[in-house]
């Protein structure tokens, strides 16, 4: 006879996050990991709280960021927005003028840039409120101002249209983040991260929901790598003739011009 005071038992769940790596792109470039502890902001379903600070499409393609904040130091083209967002595999928020582009520009560059795909449309901090009311009133996605001081209009902004509060002040971004939060205790934030990973908890810790990450140059990164090939021996490899290697990729081996010996060894492979 059973026992009836026998009780069931919840199974334990393992709520850890598998991960999965592929034997060439596990290499990739990972955002600051004080970063997480951040909120995040939630658009249309879908939470981001890093976005990597660049157009280099690279970097965009290999990286964990969650979103990428695309703005950069020429007047915005709509070529450049349409390579990056049809290239990546994550949000873009990209940057539609506010400083020497100004006026009609900035709104037909954000009206493009939505039809393009974009997440979200980026105004710098010169831009007028008015500029900024016709930009926001012209999509239907959020338009992020750039603030880089304390003295800045918050409300003023949040009248025009602005819908999320880009803080890039700095070594003072931490600290324009928690006077921001004093009185706009709701408002969506992001700000920068820095480069070190205290400089990314301090602006968390502030108040910043997100946080934008400028990654190391390619030719930062590549010089990393080239003193790892030059500090660390290669690993033995099998050698492989050249007819084995077209073999494997799938084509007939024919001699090249020249050729004496079709069956000369390849160097180990990379």
């Amino acid at each position: 006879m059973a026992d009836e005071t026998e009780t069931n038992v919840a199974p334990v769940v393992n709520k850890q996050a598998p991960i999965f790596e592929a034997r060439l792109r596990h290499k990739i470039l990972r955002m600051p990991q004080a970063a997480w502890d951040a909120s995040g902001i939630v658009i249309f379903g879908r939470k981001i709280r890093t976005l990597v600070y660049t157009t280099d499409l690279a970097v965009i393609k290999n990286c964990n960021a969650d979103a990428v904040f695309a703005v950069y130091p020429f007047t915005p083209q709509q070529s450049i927005s349409d390579a990056i967002i049809s290239a990546s595999s994550i949000p873009v928020f990209c940057g539609v003028g506010g400083g020497t582009t100004r006026g009609v520009r900035t709104v037909t560059l954000a009206h493009d840039v939505e039809c393009q795909g974009a997440m979200g449309v980026v105004l710098n901090s010169p831009v007028s409120n008015v500029n900024l009311a016709a930009v926001s009133r012209a999509v239907d996605i959020p338009t992020v101002i750039t603030v880089v001081s304390e003295d800045t209009d918050i409300e003023a902004r949040l009248q025009a249209g602005a819908a999320i509060i880009n803080v890039a002040g700095g070594a003072n971004t931490a600290s324009i983040v928690r006077h921001i939060r004093e009185s706009f205790p709701n408002v969506p934030i992001i700000a920068s991260a820095g480069r070190t990973e205290e400089s990314c908890a301090a602006t968390v810790e502030a108040g910043a929901n997100a946080v934008t990450f400028t990654p190391p140059s390619t030719a930062e990164l590549f010089s990393q790598m080239m003193r790892q090939y030059r500090e660390t021996p290669a690993p033995a490899q099998k050698e492989q003739t050249v007819a084995d290697v077209l073999r494997a990729a799938g084509f007939a081996r024919r001699p090249g011009r020249g050729d004496s010996d079709p069956t000369a060894q390849m160097p180990p492979a990379e």
